[in-house]
């Protein structure tokens, strides 16, 4: 199992993080690992919310079905992972005090045995750790670029 943890601390208020990331098909806007994102519910937002992201991670490319699992209005958001590999991520937005943001990211994966089971997962842990280190930078950045 690939277990990551991420943390942020982004210069506007929670509000204005939540209205960025619970918009969930603008989440390809700073995921660069996301390519798209396709809505398989009627719902685009909320628990229960169904949807296919087609992921790249340098040369592997696959399709990652996730169901929104909590929603905790500008607090939470949590997904299961349903495509080939599994397991679960969570978003958690907390106040960092002086109009800021702390963003929490964390996600528990496990590959299947054709991507290598635990040994791939330990492989891909550091690759996706520097992904997502790079997609929270451009959530800042995205963030804090529109409140000038």
């Amino acid at each position: 199992m690939a277990q990551i943890g991420l943390s942020i601390v982004i210069g506007a208020p929670v509000a204005t993080v939540w209205a960025r990331v619970s918009d969930l098909a603008s989440q390809t806007d700073w995921m660069v690992d996301a390519v798209a994102i396709r809505f398989v519910s009627a719902a685009t937002s909320g628990r229960g919310t169904v949807m296919d992201c087609d992921t790249k991670v340098g040369p592997f490319r696959l399709t990652d079905r996730l169901v929104v699992t909590e929603w905790e209005d500008g607090r939470s958001i949590a997904i299961r992972h349903d495509g080939a590999v599994t397991g679960t991520g969570r978003f958690t937005l907390a106040d960092a005090g002086g109009n800021s943001t702390r963003f929490d990211w964390t996600e528990d994966l496990t590959f299947p045995w054709w991507m290598g089971g635990p040994a791939g997962a330990a492989a891909a842990r550091p690759v996706l750790a520097w992904t997502w280190r790079r997609n929270l930078a451009a959530l800042r950045e995205l963030i804090e670029s529109d409140r000038c």
